[in-house]
């Protein structure tokens, strides 16, 4: 089984920061892209940064300059660090991988796309 495992969330106050971090468990061959999407209470899930196996980084206009994505794909993982987070950043952030290939039984597969459960993350005084 493969699974994204996500962690860092919290509560933290305007202006601060937090920093969010998401592992691919199992045999993992590769991962293509990974990234983090939020969804606030009432709204649709939203895409907030990608970064490809390569490094290339996309983000929300919302987040630019304020949050940056990273990646070790040594260790599987990729980290959103969140610099002065305002009130309208209260979300679940999800992590997600596109094209995970990995060993299961024996048998390599490759999942078109895995979702993390989701870390809650409040900015509020």
């Amino acid at each position: 089984q493969v699974q994204l495992v996500e962690s860092g969330g919290g509560l933290v106050q305007p202006g601060g920061s937090l920093r969010l971090s998401c592992a691919a468990s199992g045999i993992i061959f590769s991962i293509n892209a990974m990234g983090w999407y939020r969804q606030a209470p009432g709204k649709q899930r939203e895409l907030v940064a990608t970064i490809t196996s390569s490094g290339n980084t996309n983000y929300a206009d919302s987040v630019k300059g304020r949050f940056t994505i990273s990646r070790d794909n040594a260790e599987n993982t990729v980290y959103l660090q969140m610099n002065g987070l305002k009130p309208e950043d209260t979300a679940v952030y999800f992590c997600n991988a596109d094209r995970t290939r990995a060993v299961v039984a024996s048998t390599l597969l490759e999942y078109r796309e895995l979702w993390g459960q989701g870390t809650l993350v409040t900015v509020s005084s």
